[in-house]
């Protein structure tokens, strides 16, 4: 029972760090309606910067600048590349992601090497024991970081203009662009906001008991995108409800492997994948996700 608990747990906390990544995902989503398959190289950006400045700087310093860097080289992606390609067709508008997100990619792995970066963090490799129950600092961290950092999302988009403006875009952009709402500034600051969000994923996934940041660090934006998926990509409570259900899944899946033998090695990480198959073949459009109407 103790077992099943502390992987609970440990799901729990893993899984609002990608709830964290799926937001990003869906706020680019509902200001544009792209599916951004350039986050990978957003989070490996904003954990690089951290990486890189917390020995000169410390470490609170460098998360700042991980978390502008990051929001920087979104709003960059957005300006210089994806405005450009306004009006475009979605999946034309989702390969320019890919490319985006090779290049970006291509030339932090250079940089990267073969190292494994520190983060600096200040949790080290403590561990919290309550009884049988035994939970890393950087876990209890993990949890309490994005549900403050969620919960002002979910503030600043039902009470800013911001957000107002950016679920009025979502509603209908040309209705919106008609009322006066700067489409591009929306999108700009989408485009941000999902960065900064991925840079604070990017410090608690290569934090203890994860190495440190490593160029396949940007693969767990991977996981993330089916808690994006099955929430539903244009709804903020689907990529919550979403990212707490692939985090559980995963810790269960991966702290049972030795029990679940026979359906093969690797379970933890194919575990989202078959969650969000099952999930969408009875919601197509996910848990939260609208449903489009179409007449014919």
């Amino acid at each position: 029972m103790s077992t099943f608990a502390e992987l609970l747990l440990n799901g729990v906390s893993l899984g609002s760090v990608y709830a964290l990544i799926a937001l990003g995902f869906v706020v680019i989503f509902r200001a544009t309606e792209v599916v951004n398959f350039a986050h990978a190289s957003l989070l490996l950006a904003g954990g690089y910067v951290t990486a890189t400045l917390h020995d000169d700087i410390g470490f609170w310093p460098a998360l700042l600048a991980g978390i502008a860097g990051a929001a920087l080289v979104g709003a960059a992606v957005e300006f210089l590349v994806m405005r450009r390609y306004r009006g475009a067709d979605h999946s034309v508008l989702a390969i320019v992601t890919i490319g985006v997100d090779i290049l970006l990619t291509t030339e932090l792995t250079r940089r990267i090497g073969t190292d494994v970066l520190a983060l600096g963090d200040p949790w080290g490799d403590a561990v919290l024991t309550v009884g049988p129950i035994s939970l890393a600092h950087t876990r209890i961290a993990a949890f309490v970081a994005a549900a403050l950092l969620i919960t002002a999302f979910l503030l600043a988009f039902r009470y800013t203009t911001w957000g107002v403006a950016m679920r009025a875009a979502a509603e209908s952009a040309e209705t919106a662009a008609l009322m006066g709402v700067r489409l591009g500034r929306v999108s700009l600051g989408a485009w941000a906001v999902a960065g900064g969000l991925a840079a604070v994923a990017a410090l608690f996934l290569t934090v203890f008991p994860t190495p440190g940041l490593e160029r396949a660090t940007s693969l767990a934006a991977l996981k993330a995108f089916p808690a994006a998926i099955l929430g539903g990509l244009d709804s903020t409570t689907g990529a919550l409800v979403g990212g707490l259900l692939v985090g559980v899944t995963e810790s269960l899946a991966t702290g049972y492997q030795s029990d679940l033998t026979f359906l093969g090695r690797g379970l933890g990480d194919l575990a989202p994948y078959l969650v969000m198959t099952a999930i969408l073949l009875i919601r197509p459009a996910g848990l939260f996700g609208t449903k489009e109407l179409a007449r014919v």
